[in-house]
């Protein structure tokens, strides 16, 4: 017992804990310092193929940069794109235009911002954190989705589904039409309207709802979209759409895009830092689709590309590289098919191979057709269509420009339907790219721009110096109030109040976290929740020093406060945890900062600056406290 009356009232810490505090404070500033190093105006040039770029690339990017009078700051390469800094947005600009008139359409240019972090903190993982729209500057999209074509385009599908049903049934019927939300076949005879039920009903009851009818004299079978269809259908196209934007805002260099649904059909996207709102609507307009073809074995590409003389019934396309190749006019299935795509190794020949997912009703198609062609091949164009601003007679107008190019071409080794594997590519890297354009090349149904805002790097700036300087008034009053109310102590919760900062930062910036105005707004309510509990234990300390020794005073005071701490803190980040999960963007960054800061400043206001007092005061005879 009098052992431990005595270890309580010495207030010492063990080593562990204070080894705890210092690592966390080494790790925050660590983790905080890539923040103060700022951006580094620079380009980014992307390969769109594998192994494109290689050690002549190099040399001669750096030779058009130095003959141009543009000196980079740091030319680097990762295997698959250039980052080449500058010194000052101009010569940014300047290159930016270079590299464009190099590359063509054989890479991606855009411009991009790079943290000019020093390597031995890239070394250890540091990084800064990103900043918001609100605070860098950028555009905001608000777009919506035609969900009505969406649905057309599954009734369409089924259009040609049921005409080749009917027609490999040999059930005679006189035309397939889509009106109003509905398929409508009109058959010969009310026999063949009831054979054609009969073989629909049992091929497709799971996704389709019929009902037969007469009319006149025609008899005719109407057929519906089941509701789950509709709604899966509705939900891809969503979800579609959503993947196929984020891939394409890669081509503008955004390092922290903001891409999420908003509602049953409208999908919010913001770009931080870019300000060309022409060429953001260029990329994000742009639609684009997959086809799969027969190959024309036949037929000879090279001297139809030389004459110009396309044999019948077969069309000419190139490869990406340029090699020509004639395929059949008839499209086997379109992207609109396909459900899913995942690269991989092939387990019987150990090379790379892309695994294709599609649909039902494509799935029938493909089953149909690879039976009658193994041994031929099978070919993927990849189509789109783009509006670009184009220089016409010294005027800048947009024009639309579709390209068609072919992205693989194999052999069927067997028949198959919904599931099958592409496989003769060159490497892992262009099998990953094929299962990239595969699941995200295509919109799965057009979208319209309903809402355009732009916010100013000018304005984004205000937003920072703003939300800086509340950040360090706050901070300083809050500082100058305790060293003048508390004395000594309030001094040691000033260091925490500091240390408390640091690791926030630090925290933000290690979860790669959106740092926004509400955000800010976060980490001032944990700066005033910080001091709240330090004053809370630093009155219980002034109460208890009235009862007894001033050792059990510092004890009684950090333990005693410590639950109404605890209460208030946890109270608060269970709003803070409802915000996030029931918010959208600012509140979710409001909450993230506020939830972070909560955790920080109990760890600093009840851990740190206990150890600092125990530093200073524990095991000593102590007969006055400046407090």
């Amino acid at each position: 017992m009098f052992e431990s009356q005595r270890q309580i009232i010495s207030n010492r810490f063990p080593a562990w804990k204070y080894l705890l505090i210092i690592a966390v404070v080494v790790l925050g500033i660590t983790y905080a310092m890539p923040n103060l190093f700022g951006d580094d105006p620079s380009v980014q040039v992307s390969s769109t193929q594998a192994g494109q770029f290689n050690e002549r690339t190099t040399e001669e990017i750096e030779q058009r940069l130095i003959a141009a009078g543009l000196t980079p700051k740091l030319l680097s390469f990762d295997g698959n794109q250039y980052l080449i800094r500058f010194d000052d947005v101009d010569t940014q600009l300047q290159a930016n235009d270079l590299m464009r008139e190099m590359f063509g359409r054989q890479a991606v240019v855009a411009l991009n911002l790079a943290p000019a972090t020093p390597g031995l903190l890239r070394a250890v993982g540091g990084q800064p954190m990103y900043l918001g729209l609100d605070l860098r500057g950028g555009v905001h999209f608000l777009m919506d989705v035609d969900m009505d074509a969406a649905v057309a385009g599954a009734y369409r599908r089924f259009d040609d589904e049921v005409r080749n049903l009917l027609r490999d049934e040999r059930v005679r019927y006189q035309t397939v039409e889509y009106q109003d939300e509905t398929l409508r076949v009109i058959f010969r005879s009310a026999e063949a309207r009831d054979q054609g039920l009969v073989i629909i009903n049992r091929e497709m009851s799971n996704e389709l709802q019929t009902r037969a009818l007469d009319e006149g004299e025609q008899a005719l079978v109407e057929m519906r979209l089941a509701s789950s269809v509709i709604a899966e259908t509705k939900r891809f196209a969503l979800q579609q759409n959503i993947t196929t934007l984020r891939n394409r805002i890669n081509e503008l260099g955004v390092a922290e895009p903001v891409i999420q649904q908003q509602g049953e059909r409208r999908i919010v996207v913001q770009l931080p830092g870019v300000q060309d709102t022409a060429r953001a609507k260029e990329i994000l307009g742009a639609t684009a689709t997959l086809e799969f073809r027969l190959v024309d074995e036949r037929g000879d590409a090279e001297r139809a590309e030389r004459t110009g003389a396309v044999p019948p019934n077969t069309q000419l396309f190139n490869f990406r590289d340029g090699r020509p190749i004639l395929l059949q006019r008839n499209v086997i299935v379109t992207g609109e098919s396909v459900i899913n795509a995942q690269s991989g190794i092939d387990a019987q020949q150990g090379s790379p191979q892309v695994s294709v997912t599609l649909d039902g009703a494509g799935g029938r198609r493909m089953l149909a057709t690879t039976r009658d062609n193994i041994g031929n091949r099978m070919a993927v164009v990849f189509i789109e269509s783009r509006v670009e601003t184009v220089e016409r007679d010294g005027e800048l107008v947009r024009e639309r420009i579709v390209t068609r190019d072919v992205i693989n071409a194999a052999v069927i080794r067997d028949q198959f339907a919904n599931r099958f594997q592409i496989t003769g590519l060159s490497s892992s890297q262009e099998a990953q790219n094929l299962a990239l354009l595969l699941r995200a090349g295509a919109l799965a149904a057009p979208m319209e721009i309903v809402e355009e805002r732009t916010v100013g790097p000018s304005l984004g700036q205000d937003n920072i110096n703003q939300g800086l300087m509340s950040v360090i008034f706050g901070f300083i009053l809050v500082l100058i109030i305790m060293a003048w109310r508390y004395k000594a102590f309030g001094m040691i919760a000033n260091v925490a109040l500091t240390v408390n900062l640091v690791v926030i930062v630090a925290v933000l910036s290690l979860l790669q976290a959106t740092l926004t105005l509400p955000g800010i707004a976060g980490i001032v309510l944990t700066v005033g929740m910080a001091v709240d509990a330090n004053v809370l234990i630093f009155e219980r300390i002034r109460e208890e020093m009235k009862k007894g020794s001033i050792q059990n005073a510092i004890h009684s005071g950090y333990e005693k406060a410590f639950v109404t701490i605890a209460d208030a803190n946890i109270t608060t980040l269970i709003a803070a945890i409802v915000l996030f999960s029931f918010g959208t963007g600012p509140i979710k960054g409001f909450a993230i900062t506020l939830s972070i800061g909560i955790a920080t400043s109990m760890f600093t206001a009840i851990l740190l600056t206990r150890g600092l007092v125990n530093w200073r005061y524990g095991n000593k005879r102590v007969t006055k406290l400046w407090i």
